[in-house]
C-alpha cells in the first residue's frame, strides 16, 4: 500500500480525469492521499472530495503563492474549516524565496500565524519550502516548531540540512522531482535520511514523474504532463534504488510514516 503525503486532487487540471484518477490510484495501491489546498477558493473542493473519498484526507492552508490575495477574514475562515474538520492537516503553508523579496514580510506572517494555529489545534503542517531553508529555521527556533509534526514537502534542502531538521522533528517528503537524473541534490537527500523520517509523494498534477513509455500520461490543455497518484510507485522505486531496499520496503515504511505524522 502507499501513501501519497503530498497531492492536489482539486486542481482544475485534474477535474475533467479525477475518477479515472482515482481508479488508477487504486489499481496502483494508493490506498491514502493527502490533497492540499492551496487558498481560500479551493478549500471548499478539498474539503468536498475528503467527504466523497474516504482514502482522501484533507489539508487546508495558504500557500505562500496566494497570501497577498488572501481576503482579510482568511485566517478566521482557515480556522473554522479546521475545527470543524478533525482530520485535516495544516497545508500547505509556507515560505518561498523565489518570489520578490518585498513579499517576504507577508509570506513570513500568514506562515507563522498558521504554525500557531496548528498548535493550538494540535494538528501537524504540511509545509513549501523554496531557497528560504535558513530563514526557516531561524523563525521556527525563535516562534517554536509544530509540535504535532512538521513535513517538509518535495524537499529541496539538501543533504547538509537533513541532520539539523531532524534534529528538530521533521519528516521529509521527495516527489517525483527525484526520478530525474538532474536533480542530483534531492537525490543525495533520500539517500540519508533516517527511515523513520521518510515520506513519499507526487505533488499532483505539478513536478511529474520520469516515467516508463507505457505508462499513462495526461496532459494539460498546452500539451505539458501531469502527475497522478499513481505515479507514486514511480517515486518509490527511485526511492528504493537510492536506499538500496525493495519497492515494497519503500511501500510500507513510508505508508507507516504517513500514518504517524499524517493519519490514518
Amino acid at each position: 500500500m502507499f501513501y501519497d503525503s503530498h497531492c492536489h486532487l482539486q486542481d482544475e487540471r485534474l477535474r475533467p480525469f479525477l475518477p479515472q484518477v482515482l481508479e488508477r490510484a487504486a489499481q496502483a495501491g494508493v490506498t491514502r492521499l493527502l490533497c492540499c489546498g492551496s487558498a481560500e477558493s479551493d478549500w471548499p473542493d478539498v474539503g468536498n472530495l475528503a467527504q466523497l473519498h474516504p482514502g482522501v484526507r484533507p489539508a487546508f492552508g495558504l500557500h505562500p503563492w496566494y497570501v497577498a490575495a488572501a481576503s482579510r477574514a482568511w485566517l478566521d475562515t482557515l480556522r473554522s474549516l479546521l475545527e470543524r474538520s478533525p482530520a485535516a492537516v495544516v497545508g500547505e503553508i509556507g515560505l518561498d524565496h523565489a518570489l520578490d523579496p518585498a513579499t517576504f514580510p507577508a509570506q513570513e506572517a500568514a506562515f507563522l500565524a498558521q504554525v500557531h494555529l496548528a498548535a493550538v489545534l494540535h494538528r501537524p503542517v504540511s509545509v513549501h519550502c523554496r531557497r528560504a531553508y535558513g530563514r526557516l529555521m531561524e523563525l521556527l527556533d525563535h516562534h517554536g516548531w509544530p509540535p504535532d509534526g512538521i513535513v517538509l514537502h518535495t524537499y529541496s534542502g539538501g543533504k547538509e540540512l537533513v541532520k539539523p531538521l531532524v534534529r528538530r522533528g521533521a519528516f521529509f517528503s521527495f516527489s517525483g522531482a527525484i526520478t530525474h537524473d538532474r536533480n542530483i541534490r534531492g537525490c543525495e537527500a533520500v539517500a540519508v535520511v533516517p527511515e523513520d523520517r521518510l515520506l513519499i509523494e507526487t505533488d499532483a498534477p505539478d513536478l511529474p514523474a520520469a516515467l516508463p513509455p507505457a505508462a499513462t500520461v495526461l496532459r494539460d490543455t498546452a500539451g505539458r504532463p501531469l502527475s497522478e497518484p499513481a505515479h507514486l510507485v514511480h517515486v518509490a522505486a527511485t526511492v528504493a534504488a537510492l536506499r538500496h531496499v525493495t519497492p515494497e520496503e519503500v511501500a510500507t515504511l513510508t505508508h507507516t510514516n504517513a500514518q504517524l505524522v499524517l493519519g490514518n
